[in-house]
């Protein structure tokens, strides 16, 4: 029973670990998008001189 116990609290820990990525990379996604079309523009428009 004790391990059963222990593979519950590994499942819910990995749950919130990857929940937290998740919710990280949802409201930080408008920056980074933003940033590398800001890059992208950048290196379009170098002309080469």
């Amino acid at each position: 029973m004790k391990a059963a116990t222990g593979e519950l609290n590994l499942t819910v820990i990995t749950l919130i670990a990857i929940g937290a990525i998740i919710g990280f990379f949802w409201i930080m996604w408008p920056s980074i998008k933003n940033s590398i079309n800001t890059q992208w523009d950048n290196i379009s428009s170098y002309s080469g001189k």
